[in-house]
């Protein structure tokens, strides 16, 4: 299991406060309705930083019920205490979730002996096969190709990585480092394309969340080489999947996008603030004219 195709990197609905248990459930039929091969539940676009670890355990469970083997539920269970990260891992793998994302530590800035010794460690208290998150726009260092590469020798249930750097050639470098069949995923819709171009083979999407059924046809048309497919869709969607993430930080514009659509509520958890009115403004004509609402 190297998590080949897509996989939404699910919102988390609430409602009064707490997890909107029916929006969830809808969420999740949407996706597995629109052909996606997995979802990320509790990831950064789960708002998994304001969940207690009741709550983060329970959204997996909720996403492992619904989900009722017909996806993979690749639980975010990362975080920069390693031993709450194997807490949180042991707790996903106990409910059912089938792959683990472990983002790279925040705050702590470890070296990349740190990193190392905090995968290996969560690696060697589970079964499940485990996603990498390399994302230093958040957690202001990144995998390095080497230290990726020491774990897919060292850690036979670390496969894949999910690249949210921003970097094309991030994807050369780590097709260069690491086995030919360990998975490398995009983490920025619109880099998939060129991602995929140079070896990656799958996409953790936010913008699936609101078009799945077009992310699932611009990652399959990538994935079979059909690149001039790819290129149209791409050029399509691209203000879209750009307004997702300009308008405000991720996942506020894309929750908004999703309840303006009437499937949750817009509801955030503080520090996150509600999208604008200039903004919301913006975005309302940003899916009108896509026919999105």
């Amino acid at each position: 299991m190297s998590f080949p195709g897509t996989y939404t990197a699910l919102i988390t609905p609430f409602r009064n406060g707490e997890i909107d248990v029916p929006a969830f459930q809808s969420l999740i039929e949407r996706q597995i309705a629109a052909g996606i091969d997995g979802i990320v539940p509790v990831g950064t676009t789960g708002e998994s930083p304001t969940l207690d670890t009741d709550e983060h355990i329970e959204v997996i469970r909720l996403a492992v019920e619904f989900a009722a083997g017909r996806c993979q539920v690749v639980a975010g269970t990362g975080a920069n205490a390693t031993a709450e990260a194997i807490e949180l891992t042991e707790a996903a793998e106990a409910v059912g979730a089938t792959g683990s994302l472990q983002v790279c530590p925040y705050y702590n800035k470890p070296s990349q002996e740190g990193l190392y010794l905090h995968f290996k460690a969560i690696a060697e208290s589970t079964n499940l096969p485990i996603m990498l998150y390399s994302v230093p726009g958040r957690s202001s260092i990144e995998i390095a190709p080497e230290t990726a590469a020491r774990l897919a020798a060292d850690c036979p249930t670390i496969v894949a990585i999910k690249e949210a750097g921003g970097s094309v050639d991030r994807i050369n470098q780590l097709v260069q480092a690491l086995p030919a069949d360990f998975g490398i995923l995009c983490g920025d819709d619109p880099l998939m394309l060129p991602f995929v171009s140079c070896g990656a083979t799958g996409l953790v999407s936010v913008a699936s969340n609101l078009i799945p059924e077009i992310i699932v046809q611009l990652v399959k048309a990538c994935l079979s080489g059909k690149f001039p497919e790819a290129l149209a869709l791409q050029k399509q969607y691209y203000p879209l999947m750009r307004g997702l993430m300009s308008l405000d930080v991720n996942p506020v514009p894309v929750k908004t996008a999703v309840a303006l659509q009437g499937h949750c509520l817009p509801d955030l958890r503080l520090p996150l603030a509600p999208l604008s009115d200039t903004n919301t403004a913006s975005l309302t004509a940003l899916l009108k004219s896509y026919n999105l609402l």
